[in-house]
């Protein structure tokens, strides 16, 4: 069962397409696509949809535990490089 995510905001040239219906499974594509082509996307997309579906605790051998930690950042963090 696909989890039900809060969507976050986007950059203007991107947007949200569902694979299920009910807004489930969101995936991210380029908001300047022509219509047949965002159809023909999502329609491979969909074909395609276990390969891109997963999640951690799908892949075997995986225990969460090491998997589901969160990285914290300062308040006063900078990116560097």
């Amino acid at each position: 069962e696909p989890l039900e995510l809060g969507l976050k905001e986007l950059s203007s040239h991107l947007e949200y397409a569902f694979l299920e219906k009910s807004n489930k499974l969101p995936v991210i594509i380029a908001k300047d696509l022509k219509d047949v082509e965002k159809e023909a996307l999502i329609k491979v997309l969909k074909s395609n949809k276990r390969a891109v579906a997963w999640k951690i605790s799908d892949i075997k051998g995986i225990d969460l535990r090491f998997c589901s930690h969160k990285i914290l950042m300062k308040e006063d963090y900078k990116p560097a490089v």
